[in-house]
């Protein structure tokens, strides 16, 4: 029998009118497939995202961590400096500590109408990313095979 995947979501609470909706749409989705959200992580926006993954990752109840956010483009080029820290910083923890940690993030570069409209597809990847490198992961653990694909049903 399969165990049950266990994540943590850290939502970013900047631009909430559309990571709120990511959030909502990637609690629908891990229940769909059969993973339990064992934790939900508000912090305040993309930038402070490693911290509280870092975190979730210490946790044995935690398999992977799912990041959900909206990095729209200003007037500088703040929100290509905040993307690219955190997705180095969330690949790097993803290493350290040998689980998946998904950038269900969207940006940079995008308008408010972009991202709004991405918002729904961003969590599902970021949830479904998440899910699938669990399940890889444990298959590799228990086999001898060479080759894997693993897939989300």
């Amino acid at each position: 029998m399969e165990s049950v995947i266990k994540l943590g979501i850290v939502v970013a609470e900047f631009n909430w009118q559309i990571t709120g909706k990511m959030l909502d749409q990637a609690l629908r989705r891990a229940t769909e497939l059969k993973a339990n959200t064992t934790y939900v992580c508000k912090v305040p926006g993309a930038y402070d995202m490693p911290l509280m993954v870092q975190t979730l990752l210490e946790k044995d109840d935690v398999d992977a961590v799912v990041t959900l956010g909206a990095i729209v483009k200003g007037e500088t080029g703040h929100d290509q400096v905040i993307a690219n820290v955190l997705a180095s910083k969330a690949s790097d923890l993803s290493l350290q500590w040998k689980k998946p940690v998904t950038l269900g993030v969207s940006g940079p570069s995008m308008t408010l109408e972009q991202a709004s409209a991405r918002a729904e597809e961003y969590a599902n990847r970021g949830v479904e990313s998440a899910v699938r490198m669990v399940r890889l992961s444990k298959e590799i653990e228990n086999s001898d095979k060479k080759i894997y694909t693993v897939g989300l049903e």
